[in-house]
């Protein structure tokens, strides 16, 4: 968009706010009038500069509703070859929903946040049984599906349906903060309601899928989350208040976050004959039923390794540190300490473990990316 476009956008949102002020003179706005003035500028902004992405331009509700789950906690780009590749695999809800867990895993390995993957399938199955194998078109009821919340469920009611529900995620609760003036913590749950609440009495009953993408769309390129927001090219620039009155940099406002628990593991890459250890990890909890490499708690020397591992001195042929490796969750980070173990052809693998051919690491078994800078070393 050239720069003279940016300041007719301008112009154009600044005469909005006029028409809505005109009857008071210089009276403050209401908060529905200053959203429901986002509408024009914003759906104008939106047609002009959305991204090309391969989820959009359809009404397809499940390419929306694979699209969205992917993209919760994942950037954009990272999300667009995983999101093709799924697609071609699992093209609609019948293939999700009987797809054998772990080849699903695989497909989603690398994206994390597996229970996302575990709970579309679950989604799939309900599907199957309950809806004949369609999305329901209401949004009370795509709500109650299994790890669908009231984001996802507006996205696909808006975007698939056309039905006039808000999509608020972090990007929206943002610009929705800053168009406000509103400096309450926005990750409580109470001020995701609120502007729940006041979205769906002020966006367009027309169009709602593109207001939704639009005000998502804002605060991706915009009212970014990191950085300084770009106000003079920002089509909601005369409604807002935080860039009007300088506090773009103090909202949105979040409460500072509980240091993360730190958590201390000793990772092998364990090998005989060219294959490699595995173990499968329990059915609940962290990383649940995904593949991973030995490990064990604490960080332990190489003379502690027989013992911990299950093997025998005798059974080790060599032994290599390898470096330290980081990982980070939401809640807790892993400090990983690794070695590089090549064991004897006849030794046995202990604490559950299993020996695999080291090209299954591509094809059958998902890993997740906690064992990344093990796994570069193996392949």
């Amino acid at each position: 968009m050239s720069e003279t476009d940016s300041i007719k956008q301008l112009y154009d949102s600044i005469q909005v706010l006029e028409d809505l002020s005109s009857r008071d003179g210089e009276r403050e706005l209401s908060e529905e009038e200053r959203l429901r003035g986002l509408n024009r500028p914003l759906l104008a902004w939106y047609r002009e500069n959305a991204r090309t992405l391969p989820w959009r331009g359809s009404k397809d509700p499940y390419r929306i509703w694979i699209s969205e789950i992917m993209l919760q906690q994942t950037r954009v780009e990272a999300v667009k070859p995983y999101f093709r590749r799924f697609l071609e695999e699992l093209p609609d809800i019948e293939s999700l929903a009987k797809v054998p867990e772990e080849r699903l895993l695989k497909l989603w390995e690398g994206l994390g946040y597996y229970s996302r993957a575990k709970n579309l399938q679950k989604c799939a199955r309900i599907l199957m049984e309950t809806y004949g194998g369609k999305m329901p078109e209401e949004f009370g009821e795509i709500l109650k599906l299994p790890g669908i919340g009231s984001y996802t469920a507006g996205a696909i009611a808006s975007i698939a349906f056309s039905i006039p529900v808000p999509a608020v995620d972090g990007n929206v609760l943002r610009v929705t903060a800053r168009v406000l003036g509103d400096r309450t913590d926005i990750a409580k749950p109470s001020f995701k309601k609120r502007i729940e609440s006041l979205l769906k009495t002020t966006m367009p009953q027309e169009h709602p899928g593109d207001f939704n993408q639009a005000l998502i769309e804002t605060g991706a390129l915009v009212c970014v989350p990191n950085g300084e927001p770009k106000c003079l090219v920002c089509p909601l620039a005369s409604l807002c208040k935080a860039g009007r009155d300088g506090m773009y940099r103090e909202i949105p406002w979040k409460a500072p976050k509980r240091a993360r628990k730190k958590e201390a593991f000793t990772v092998l890459v364990l090998e005989r004959e060219g294959q490699i250890a595995l173990r499968k990890r329990p059915p609940s909890g962290l990383l649940a039923s995904l593949y991973e490499l030995p490990n064990e708690p604490g960080r332990l020397e190489e003379k502690d390794l027989p013992e911990a591992f299950g093997f025998e001195k005798g059974e080790i042929l060599s032994v290599e540190p390898l470096p330290e490796a980081k990982h980070i969750f939401s809640h807790v980070e892993w400090e990983m300490t690794g070695y590089r173990v090549r064991l004897r052809q006849t030794a046995g693998g202990g604490l559950d473990m299993f020996f695999t051919e080291k090209k299954n690491l591509e094809g059958k078994y998902p890993l997740p990316n906690a064992f990344s800078a093990y796994r570069k070393l193996i392949m």
